[in-house]
Protein backbone atom coordinates (compact mmCIF):
# COMPACT_ATOMS: atom_id res chain seq x y z
CA UNK A 1 0.00 0.00 0.00
CA UNK A 2 2.89 2.39 0.71
CA UNK A 3 4.09 2.25 -2.89
CA UNK A 4 0.65 2.75 -4.45
CA UNK A 5 0.17 5.99 -6.33
CA UNK A 6 -2.69 8.27 -5.25
CA UNK A 7 -4.50 7.66 -8.56
CA UNK A 8 -4.23 3.87 -8.21
CA UNK A 9 -5.45 4.08 -4.61
CA UNK A 10 -8.50 6.10 -5.73
CA UNK A 11 -9.20 3.57 -8.52
CA UNK A 12 -9.13 0.74 -5.99
CA UNK A 13 -11.17 2.65 -3.39
CA UNK A 14 -13.99 3.58 -5.75
CA UNK A 15 -13.96 0.17 -7.45
CA UNK A 16 -14.37 -1.58 -4.10
CA UNK A 17 -17.12 0.87 -3.10
CA UNK A 18 -19.07 0.31 -6.34
CA UNK A 19 -18.63 -3.48 -6.13
CA UNK A 20 -19.90 -3.48 -2.52
CA UNK A 21 -22.86 -1.28 -3.52
CA UNK A 22 -23.79 -3.52 -6.47
CA UNK A 23 -23.44 -6.66 -4.31
CA UNK A 24 -25.68 -5.06 -1.67
CA UNK A 25 -28.40 -4.34 -4.22
CA UNK A 26 -28.20 -7.83 -5.68
CA UNK A 27 -28.68 -9.22 -2.17
CA UNK A 28 -31.56 -6.79 -1.67
CA UNK A 29 -33.22 -7.94 -4.91
CA UNK A 30 -32.88 -11.58 -3.85
CA UNK A 31 -34.26 -10.81 -0.38
CA UNK A 32 -37.13 -8.76 -1.81
CA UNK A 33 -38.08 -11.54 -4.22
CA UNK A 34 -38.25 -14.07 -1.38
CA UNK A 35 -40.17 -11.62 0.82
CA UNK A 36 -42.69 -10.95 -1.99
CA UNK A 37 -43.34 -14.67 -2.43
CA UNK A 38 -43.91 -15.13 1.30
CA UNK A 39 -46.28 -12.13 1.49
CA UNK A 40 -48.11 -13.31 -1.62
CA UNK A 41 -48.61 -16.77 -0.12
CA UNK A 42 -49.90 -15.25 3.16
CA UNK A 43 -52.29 -12.99 1.25
CA UNK A 44 -53.80 -15.84 -0.75
CA UNK A 45 -54.03 -17.93 2.37
CA UNK A 46 -55.97 -15.11 4.02
CA UNK A 47 -58.19 -14.81 0.94
CA UNK A 48 -58.92 -18.51 1.04
CA UNK A 49 -59.90 -18.55 4.73
CA UNK A 50 -61.91 -15.32 4.47
CA UNK A 51 -63.92 -16.27 1.37
CA UNK A 52 -64.69 -19.80 2.51
CA UNK A 53 -65.86 -18.60 5.94
CA UNK A 54 -67.91 -15.69 4.56
CA UNK A 55 -69.62 -17.80 1.94
CA UNK A 56 -71.01 -20.08 4.65
CA UNK A 57 -73.53 -17.36 5.53
CA UNK A 58 -74.69 -17.03 1.95
CA UNK A 59 -73.97 -13.28 1.51
CA UNK A 60 -75.96 -11.18 -0.92
CA UNK A 61 -74.50 -9.16 -3.81
CA UNK A 62 -73.96 -6.06 -1.68
CA UNK A 63 -72.06 -8.00 0.99
CA UNK A 64 -69.93 -9.67 -1.69
CA UNK A 65 -69.01 -6.29 -3.15
CA UNK A 66 -67.96 -5.12 0.27
CA UNK A 67 -65.85 -8.26 0.63
CA UNK A 68 -64.27 -7.70 -2.81
CA UNK A 69 -63.45 -4.14 -1.88
CA UNK A 70 -61.95 -5.17 1.46
CA UNK A 71 -59.74 -7.90 -0.05
CA UNK A 72 -58.80 -5.90 -3.19
CA UNK A 73 -60.29 -8.26 -5.75
CA UNK A 74 -62.91 -7.81 -8.47
CA UNK A 75 -65.15 -10.26 -10.31
CA UNK A 76 -64.22 -11.20 -13.88
CA UNK A 77 -66.66 -10.07 -16.58
CA UNK A 78 -68.96 -13.05 -17.34
CA UNK A 79 -68.41 -12.52 -21.07
CA UNK A 80 -64.68 -13.15 -20.63
CA UNK A 81 -65.07 -16.25 -18.52
CA UNK A 82 -65.07 -18.86 -21.35
CA UNK A 83 -61.89 -17.46 -22.89
CA UNK A 84 -60.28 -17.15 -19.47
CA UNK A 85 -61.01 -20.79 -18.62
CA UNK A 86 -59.39 -21.88 -21.90
CA UNK A 87 -56.35 -19.72 -21.16
CA UNK A 88 -56.07 -21.20 -17.67
CA UNK A 89 -56.14 -24.71 -19.08
CA UNK A 90 -53.48 -23.96 -21.71
CA UNK A 91 -51.03 -21.62 -20.01
CA UNK A 92 -52.26 -21.04 -16.51
CA UNK A 93 -49.74 -21.49 -13.71
CA UNK A 94 -51.06 -22.44 -10.28
CA UNK A 95 -49.66 -20.12 -7.62
CA UNK A 96 -51.77 -21.25 -4.69
CA UNK A 97 -54.18 -24.04 -3.93
CA UNK A 98 -55.92 -24.39 -0.58
CA UNK A 99 -59.21 -25.04 1.13
CA UNK A 100 -61.08 -27.31 3.42
CA UNK A 101 -64.26 -29.34 3.57
CA UNK A 102 -66.04 -26.01 3.10
CA UNK A 103 -64.57 -25.39 -0.35
CA UNK A 104 -61.49 -24.89 -2.55
CA UNK A 105 -59.57 -21.75 -3.54
CA UNK A 106 -57.06 -21.72 -6.41
CA UNK A 107 -54.91 -18.87 -7.70
CA UNK A 108 -53.69 -18.88 -11.32
CA UNK A 109 -51.12 -16.72 -13.07
CA UNK A 110 -51.66 -15.75 -16.71
CA UNK A 111 -49.34 -13.18 -18.28
CA UNK A 112 -48.46 -11.74 -14.84
CA UNK A 113 -52.13 -11.33 -13.93
CA UNK A 114 -53.52 -13.31 -11.01
CA UNK A 115 -56.97 -14.89 -11.05
CA UNK A 116 -58.69 -16.39 -8.00
CA UNK A 117 -61.19 -19.22 -8.35
CA UNK A 118 -63.39 -19.79 -5.30
CA UNK A 119 -65.62 -22.91 -5.21
CA UNK A 120 -68.03 -23.19 -2.30
CA UNK A 121 -71.27 -25.12 -2.51
CA UNK A 122 -73.44 -23.10 -4.88
CA UNK A 123 -70.75 -20.40 -5.35
CA UNK A 124 -68.21 -20.57 -8.20
CA UNK A 125 -66.48 -17.22 -8.28
CA UNK A 126 -63.74 -16.16 -10.72
CA UNK A 127 -62.00 -13.07 -9.38
CA UNK A 128 -59.12 -10.91 -10.58
CA UNK A 129 -56.50 -9.76 -8.05
CA UNK A 130 -56.84 -5.98 -7.81
CA UNK A 131 -54.17 -5.26 -5.18
CA UNK A 132 -52.57 -1.81 -5.81
CA UNK A 133 -49.09 -1.91 -7.35
CA UNK A 134 -46.26 -1.75 -4.83
CA UNK A 135 -43.50 0.58 -6.06
CA UNK A 136 -41.10 0.11 -3.17
CA UNK A 137 -38.88 -2.18 -5.23
CA UNK A 138 -38.70 0.26 -8.16
CA UNK A 139 -37.95 3.13 -5.79
CA UNK A 140 -35.16 1.13 -4.16
CA UNK A 141 -33.65 0.27 -7.57
CA UNK A 142 -33.88 3.89 -8.69
CA UNK A 143 -32.21 5.01 -5.46
CA UNK A 144 -29.44 2.44 -5.90
CA UNK A 145 -28.76 3.45 -9.50
CA UNK A 146 -28.76 7.11 -8.45
CA UNK A 147 -26.23 6.41 -5.68
CA UNK A 148 -23.95 4.52 -8.11
CA UNK A 149 -24.18 7.37 -10.63
CA UNK A 150 -23.39 9.94 -7.94
CA UNK A 151 -20.44 7.81 -6.81
CA UNK A 152 -19.18 7.62 -10.41
CA UNK A 153 -19.54 11.39 -10.79
CA UNK A 154 -17.53 11.92 -7.58
CA UNK A 155 -14.94 9.43 -8.85
CA UNK A 156 -14.46 11.26 -12.15
CA UNK A 157 -14.47 14.63 -10.36
CA UNK A 158 -11.69 13.46 -8.02
CA UNK A 159 -9.64 12.11 -10.96
CA UNK A 160 -10.10 15.37 -12.82
CA UNK A 161 -9.00 17.29 -9.74
CA UNK A 162 -5.87 15.13 -9.46
CA UNK A 163 -5.04 15.24 -13.17
CA UNK A 164 -2.86 18.38 -12.81
CA UNK A 165 -0.56 16.34 -10.55
CA UNK A 166 0.48 14.31 -13.62
CA UNK A 167 1.35 17.50 -15.48
CA UNK A 168 3.22 18.78 -12.42
CA UNK A 169 5.13 15.48 -12.16
CA UNK A 170 6.18 15.64 -15.83
CA UNK A 171 7.36 19.24 -15.46
CA UNK A 172 9.40 18.36 -12.37
CA UNK A 173 10.88 15.38 -14.23
CA UNK A 174 11.93 17.65 -17.09
CA UNK A 175 13.64 19.94 -14.58
CA UNK A 176 15.36 16.95 -12.94
CA UNK A 177 16.62 15.85 -16.38
CA UNK A 178 18.30 19.20 -16.92
CA UNK A 179 15.68 21.48 -18.46
CA UNK A 180 16.54 24.49 -16.32
CA UNK A 181 14.18 26.80 -18.24
CA UNK A 182 11.01 24.89 -17.35
CA UNK A 183 8.37 26.91 -15.51
CA UNK A 184 5.62 25.29 -13.47
CA UNK A 185 2.20 26.91 -13.68
CA UNK A 186 -1.30 26.09 -12.41
CA UNK A 187 -4.49 28.11 -12.88
CA UNK A 188 -6.22 27.56 -9.53
CA UNK A 189 -5.20 28.56 -6.03
CA UNK A 190 -5.95 25.24 -4.34
CA UNK A 191 -3.49 22.89 -2.63
CA UNK A 192 -2.10 21.64 -5.96
CA UNK A 193 -1.72 25.23 -7.12
CA UNK A 194 0.22 26.10 -3.96
CA UNK A 195 2.52 23.09 -4.46
CA UNK A 196 3.07 24.10 -8.10
CA UNK A 197 3.88 27.67 -7.06
CA UNK A 198 6.30 26.45 -4.38
CA UNK A 199 8.11 24.25 -6.92
CA UNK A 200 8.22 27.12 -9.40
CA UNK A 201 9.71 29.41 -6.75
CA UNK A 202 12.24 26.70 -5.88
CA UNK A 203 13.22 26.32 -9.56
CA UNK A 204 13.71 30.06 -9.90
CA UNK A 205 15.84 30.09 -6.74
CA UNK A 206 17.90 27.06 -7.88
CA UNK A 207 18.49 28.69 -11.27
CA UNK A 208 19.68 31.85 -9.55
CA UNK A 209 22.02 29.87 -7.30
CA UNK A 210 23.29 27.82 -10.25
CA UNK A 211 23.94 30.96 -12.29
CA UNK A 212 25.74 32.58 -9.37
CA UNK A 213 27.82 29.43 -8.76
CA UNK A 214 28.78 29.10 -12.42
CA UNK A 215 29.70 32.76 -12.63
CA UNK A 216 31.78 32.49 -9.46
CA UNK A 217 33.56 29.32 -10.64
CA UNK A 218 34.40 30.75 -14.06
CA UNK A 219 35.56 34.07 -12.67
CA UNK A 220 37.63 32.35 -9.98
CA UNK A 221 39.30 29.98 -12.46
CA UNK A 222 39.93 32.82 -14.89
CA UNK A 223 41.38 35.08 -12.20
CA UNK A 224 43.61 32.32 -10.80
CA UNK A 225 45.06 31.30 -14.16
CA UNK A 226 46.74 34.68 -14.70
CA UNK A 227 48.72 34.89 -11.40
CA UNK A 228 49.67 31.21 -11.67
CA UNK A 229 51.07 31.75 -15.15
CA UNK A 230 52.95 34.86 -14.04
CA UNK A 231 54.21 33.05 -10.95
CA UNK A 232 55.57 30.19 -13.04
CA UNK A 233 57.43 32.64 -15.26
CA UNK A 234 58.99 34.35 -12.26
CA UNK A 235 59.89 31.02 -10.61
CA UNK A 236 61.83 29.93 -13.70
CA UNK A 237 64.14 32.90 -13.14
CA UNK A 238 65.14 31.81 -9.62
CA UNK A 239 68.63 30.44 -9.14
CA UNK A 240 67.89 28.52 -5.92
CA UNK A 241 66.90 25.08 -7.30
CA UNK A 242 65.42 23.92 -3.97
CA UNK A 243 63.13 26.91 -3.64
CA UNK A 244 62.37 26.74 -7.36
CA UNK A 245 61.26 23.10 -7.06
CA UNK A 246 58.98 23.87 -4.08
CA UNK A 247 57.34 26.83 -5.82
CA UNK A 248 56.87 24.92 -9.11
CA UNK A 249 55.12 22.10 -7.22
CA UNK A 250 52.90 24.64 -5.43
CA UNK A 251 51.87 26.23 -8.74
CA UNK A 252 51.28 22.79 -10.26
CA UNK A 253 48.96 21.85 -7.38
CA UNK A 254 47.00 25.06 -7.87
CA UNK A 255 46.74 24.27 -11.57
CA UNK A 256 45.51 20.76 -10.74
CA UNK A 257 42.86 22.21 -8.46
CA UNK A 258 41.57 24.54 -11.18
CA UNK A 259 41.52 21.65 -13.69
CA UNK A 260 39.64 19.35 -11.29
CA UNK A 261 37.12 22.07 -10.44
CA UNK A 262 36.51 22.70 -14.16
CA UNK A 263 35.97 18.97 -14.76
CA UNK A 264 33.72 18.77 -11.71
CA UNK A 265 31.55 21.65 -12.91
CA UNK A 266 31.23 20.04 -16.33
CA UNK A 267 30.28 16.48 -15.38
CA UNK A 268 27.91 17.42 -12.52
CA UNK A 269 25.92 19.85 -14.66
CA UNK A 270 22.30 18.69 -15.18
CA UNK A 271 22.41 19.75 -18.82
CA UNK A 272 25.60 17.78 -19.53
CA UNK A 273 25.15 14.92 -22.01
CA UNK A 274 27.95 12.53 -23.10
CA UNK A 275 28.88 12.29 -26.78
CA UNK A 276 28.49 8.55 -27.37
CA UNK A 277 30.45 6.97 -30.22
CA UNK A 278 31.73 3.55 -31.27
CA UNK A 279 35.40 3.25 -30.28
CA UNK A 280 37.98 0.59 -29.46
CA UNK A 281 39.41 0.34 -25.95
CA UNK A 282 42.96 0.76 -27.32
CA UNK A 283 42.03 4.21 -28.65
CA UNK A 284 40.69 5.24 -25.25
CA UNK A 285 43.79 3.95 -23.45
CA UNK A 286 46.08 5.77 -25.88
CA UNK A 287 44.27 9.03 -25.20
CA UNK A 288 44.61 8.35 -21.46
CA UNK A 289 48.36 7.88 -21.92
CA UNK A 290 48.55 11.21 -23.73
CA UNK A 291 46.85 12.87 -20.75
CA UNK A 292 49.46 11.23 -18.48
CA UNK A 293 52.47 12.36 -20.57
CA UNK A 294 53.90 14.33 -17.67
CA UNK A 295 54.11 11.19 -15.53
CA UNK A 296 57.38 9.27 -15.46
CA UNK A 297 56.02 6.25 -13.57
CA UNK A 298 55.83 2.79 -15.08
CA UNK A 299 52.47 2.08 -16.80
CA UNK A 300 51.95 -1.51 -18.04
CA UNK A 301 49.08 -2.55 -20.29
CA UNK A 302 47.79 -6.13 -20.68
CA UNK A 303 44.45 -6.08 -22.39
CA UNK A 304 42.29 -7.68 -25.04
CA UNK A 305 40.70 -5.40 -27.61
CA UNK A 306 37.15 -4.43 -26.61
CA UNK A 307 34.61 -2.42 -28.64
CA UNK A 308 32.86 0.29 -26.63
CA UNK A 309 29.95 2.62 -27.23
CA UNK A 310 30.94 5.51 -25.02
CA UNK A 311 32.24 9.07 -24.85
CA UNK A 312 35.89 8.64 -25.83
CA UNK A 313 37.20 11.74 -24.05
CA UNK A 314 35.29 11.12 -20.84
CA UNK A 315 36.28 7.44 -20.64
CA UNK A 316 39.91 8.43 -21.29
CA UNK A 317 39.61 10.94 -18.43
CA UNK A 318 38.25 8.18 -16.13
CA UNK A 319 41.17 5.86 -16.91
CA UNK A 320 43.64 8.75 -16.57
CA UNK A 321 42.30 9.68 -13.11
CA UNK A 322 42.36 6.06 -11.90
CA UNK A 323 45.89 5.50 -13.19
CA UNK A 324 46.96 8.86 -11.76
CA UNK A 325 45.58 7.89 -8.32
CA UNK A 326 47.30 4.51 -8.51
CA UNK A 327 50.62 6.19 -9.33
CA UNK A 328 50.25 8.76 -6.53
CA UNK A 329 49.17 6.46 -3.74
CA UNK A 330 50.53 3.06 -4.78
CA UNK A 331 53.60 1.64 -3.05
CA UNK A 332 54.97 -0.14 -6.10
CA UNK A 333 56.86 1.22 -9.07
CA UNK A 334 54.35 0.29 -11.76
CA UNK A 335 50.64 0.47 -12.42
CA UNK A 336 48.95 -2.11 -14.60
CA UNK A 337 45.88 -1.78 -16.78
CA UNK A 338 44.30 -5.05 -17.85
CA UNK A 339 40.98 -6.41 -19.06
CA UNK A 340 38.96 -9.16 -17.43
CA UNK A 341 36.38 -10.03 -20.07
CA UNK A 342 34.52 -6.69 -20.49
CA UNK A 343 35.78 -5.23 -17.20
CA UNK A 344 38.73 -2.82 -17.20
CA UNK A 345 40.98 -3.11 -14.14
CA UNK A 346 43.63 -0.67 -12.87
CA UNK A 347 46.00 -2.47 -10.48
CA UNK A 348 48.64 -1.12 -8.13
CA UNK A 349 50.42 -2.35 -5.04
CA UNK A 350 49.30 -0.83 -1.76
CA UNK A 351 47.34 -1.17 1.44
CA UNK A 352 43.60 -1.78 1.30
CA UNK A 353 41.38 1.31 1.57
CA UNK A 354 40.46 2.15 5.15
CA UNK A 355 36.83 3.01 4.26
CA UNK A 356 34.17 1.75 1.90
CA UNK A 357 34.53 2.86 -1.73
CA UNK A 358 31.46 5.11 -1.36
CA UNK A 359 33.45 7.24 1.12
CA UNK A 360 36.05 8.08 -1.53
CA UNK A 361 33.48 8.87 -4.25
CA UNK A 362 32.21 11.80 -2.19
CA UNK A 363 33.73 15.20 -3.08
CA UNK A 364 36.78 16.38 -1.11
CA UNK A 365 37.21 13.06 0.71
CA UNK A 366 40.82 12.01 1.37
CA UNK A 367 42.65 9.59 3.61
CA UNK A 368 44.44 11.49 6.37
CA UNK A 369 47.95 10.57 5.21
CA UNK A 370 47.54 11.74 1.66
CA UNK A 371 49.70 14.70 0.82
CA UNK A 372 48.50 15.59 -2.68
CA UNK A 373 45.28 15.94 -4.62
CA UNK A 374 42.00 17.47 -3.51
CA UNK A 375 39.72 14.48 -3.10
CA UNK A 376 37.86 15.12 -6.37
CA UNK A 377 39.41 12.43 -8.60
CA UNK A 378 37.16 9.48 -7.66
CA UNK A 379 34.14 11.78 -7.31
CA UNK A 380 34.62 12.89 -10.93
CA UNK A 381 35.21 9.26 -12.01
CA UNK A 382 32.05 8.11 -10.23
CA UNK A 383 29.89 10.83 -11.85
CA UNK A 384 31.29 10.24 -15.34
CA UNK A 385 30.80 6.46 -15.13
CA UNK A 386 27.17 6.94 -14.04
CA UNK A 387 26.51 9.09 -17.11
CA UNK A 388 28.26 6.57 -19.38
CA UNK A 389 26.33 3.57 -18.02
CA UNK A 390 29.12 2.06 -15.90
CA UNK A 391 29.92 1.76 -12.21
CA UNK A 392 33.14 1.85 -10.23
CA UNK A 393 34.24 -1.26 -8.34
CA UNK A 394 37.08 -1.97 -5.93
CA UNK A 395 38.82 -4.88 -4.23
CA UNK A 396 42.16 -5.58 -2.55
CA UNK A 397 43.75 -8.90 -3.48
CA UNK A 398 47.16 -10.14 -2.30
CA UNK A 399 48.40 -6.64 -1.41
CA UNK A 400 47.13 -5.08 -4.64
CA UNK A 401 44.41 -2.44 -5.00
CA UNK A 402 42.20 -3.16 -8.00
CA UNK A 403 39.82 -0.48 -9.29
CA UNK A 404 37.32 -1.81 -11.84
CA UNK A 405 35.25 -0.12 -14.55
CA UNK A 406 32.19 -2.36 -14.74
CA UNK A 407 29.16 -2.09 -17.09
CA UNK A 408 26.15 -1.07 -14.96
CA UNK A 409 24.09 -4.09 -16.10
CA UNK A 410 26.61 -6.56 -14.65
Amino acid sequence: MKNLSVTTFIHILFSVAIIILIATFLLFISWDRDRSKIEEFKRYQLLSVTFLSKLQSYPNAEELNELYKELHVKPVDPKKLPALKVAIQKQGKTLFSGGSSAGIVRVFDINDKHYINVQRMSYNLMLEDDLPENYYFEIAIAAGVSIILILLLIYFAVLRKLYPLKKLHKQIQRFAQGDMNIRISYEHDDEIGKIAKSFDDAIVHINQLSTSKNLFMRNMMHELKTPITKGRIVVEMLEDEGMKKILVRAFERMNELITELAELEKVTSQSFEPNFEYVMLSEVVQESKDLLMSQSNCFKIEMEEIALTTDKKLMALVIKNLVDNAMKYGTGECVMLRTNYNIVEIISEGKALEHELSYYTEPFSQAEKRSSGFGLGLYIVHNILEKLGYRLGYKNYEGKNIFMIIPAKQ
